[in-house]
């Protein structure tokens, strides 16, 4: 081949190359551009119940500036933040009233959903003011219902995500255990009630995180950042039965917040 071919067919070559790798990135990036908004979703574990600092115009949602949905955002300015998150809401709230922000442009969305479905505060009220056969009782109905009906609900909100955010990373979040077993409480709920509790906690987490594995989604497991920092532990995180305010009761602090569900979070996004 003579120099002048030889060297137009490497200029031809070496254009191909860079047209195939200039597409290839403006693909990339048009993806990366397309999904780029967060969306906050989920129940009164990731709107801040018991935070404080409560955003006046979410009502008895209850949505807080110190809930990791809002230090997530903070942090890492996306183009979009829909905080919908609400105190109480089960995965039919979750289908009826939070999902109409997500689209195309949405790049990440986290959720805390099904406790409420599978009757955490009914579970506690029982447990709490009922004898320990009552409160063992009660949370194996609670399992039965995790086992039985919680699956196809959670089925049903992950696909909507799936179908409304396409392009969307989703973190699926689970719940702390309450207690520390031979912890620092003298008094209250005997450590078979406790033990009993955080079994619940485990069992609830364990059917949320093969469900959201089933869809692709990411679990964020916040048991590990919780541990240390329960109920009876000395340096808790969740409020533990508040009288004054019986609806922040077992839920996370603050602190819960920002170094038991951020770091999870932020480390899954």
């Amino acid at each position: 081949m003579r120099r002048s071919r030889f060297t137009a067919y490497v200029t031809s070559l070496l254009l191909a190359i860079g047209v195939a790798l200039t597409g290839a990135a403006t693909a990339q990036a048009s993806q990366l551009a397309a999904g780029t908004g967060y969306v906050a979703l989920g129940d009164s574990y990731s709107s801040g119940v018991g935070s404080g600092s409560y955003i006046s115009s979410s009502g008895d949602c209850k949505r807080s500036t110190k809930a990791y949905p809002y230090l997530w955002q903070a942090a890492h300015s996306p183009s979009s933040f829909s905080f919908l998150a609400c105190s109480g809401a089960r995965t039919g709230d979750v289908m009826s009233s939070q999902l109409g922000t997500l689209s195309s442009s949405t790049g990440l969305v986290s959720i805390t959903i099904g406790g409420n479905d599978a009757g955490f505060s009914d579970v506690m009220t029982t447990c709490v003011l009922q004898s320990e056969s009552s409160c063992l009782s009660r949370i194996a109905t609670a399992k039965a219902y995790v086992d039985s009906t919680l699956p196809g609900q959670l089925d049903t909100v992950y696909s909507a995500i799936s179908s409304r955010a396409p392009s969307a990373h989703v973190v699926v979040l689970g719940y702390p255990r309450f207690y520390k077993l031979g912890g620092s409480c003298l008094t209250g709920l005997s450590d078979t009630k406790r033990a009993a509790i955080n079994g619940a906690a485990d069992y609830l987490d364990s059917a949320i995180a093969k469900k959201a594995a089933g869809h692709g989604f990411t679990f964020g497991d916040v048991r590990s950042t919780f541990t240390g920092h329960e109920i009876c532990s000395g340096d808790s995180w969740l409020h533990s039965l508040e009288w004054l305010n019986i609806g922040e009761s077992y839920h996370p602090t603050a602190a819960g917040q920002s170094g038991g569900f951020l770091p999870v979070l932020t480390g899954s996004a």
